[in-house]
């Protein structure tokens, strides 16, 4: 098995002919984990939880990123992310951790000022990372199922699917 850690887009703003060959920019997805400032849990409380689901689906809505797996833990969130071909991955994780920040008017730290990311460059690594972001709330005791989970894309369904650069398998 492979861990999670270690064409063009098909869906939503982006739209490649599958000849095309596409540069490495426009072949862009990750594993993206960001964890909150002193591993507060802030995500405990479901109107902070859904503010930060909403986040994700807003920016994906714009077509900053496609969004293809994300839950919200606690303390921190994964997420598996393909930016848009004009849009640095970390320009994705500023929309994502600065939006809602700004939507949350806190006058405390949010968030820590990194995050971790892992560039996903298989089909096999892209299934286990939706696998183990949407299995970590099951993992951790939060759920029986990861259905059963409200702030997963597990619960929620309707995200982007994989990525053609990794269905094609190049």
């Amino acid at each position: 098995m492979v861990a999670c850690n270690q064409g063009g887009f098909s869906h939503g703003p982006f739209v490649y002919a599958s000849h095309v060959r596409l540069a490495p920019q426009e072949t862009r997805t990750y594993l993206v984990t960001a964890v909150t400032a002193q591993r507060r849990s802030l995500f405990q409380v479901t109107a902070t939880a859904e503010l930060l689901a909403q986040t994700f689906l807003d920016y994906r809505s714009q077509g900053r990123f496609l969004l293809h797996a994300f839950v919200i833990m606690p303390d921190h969130f994964h997420a598996l992310i393909t930016p848009a071909p004009d849009v640095s991955l970390e320009k994705a994780v500023q929309f994502i951790k600065g939006g809602f920040s700004f939507r949350l008017k806190s006058k405390m730290d949010v968030w820590m000022r990194s995050f971790n990311e892992s560039q996903i460059m298989s089909r096999e690594k892209f299934v286990n990372c939706v696998r183990y972001i949407e299995e970590n709330p099951v993992r951790r005791g939060l759920a029986a199922t990861a259905r059963e989970y409200a702030f997963s894309s597990a619960s929620r369904g309707g995200l982007d699917p994989m990525p053609a650069h990794l269905v094609a398998g190049r």
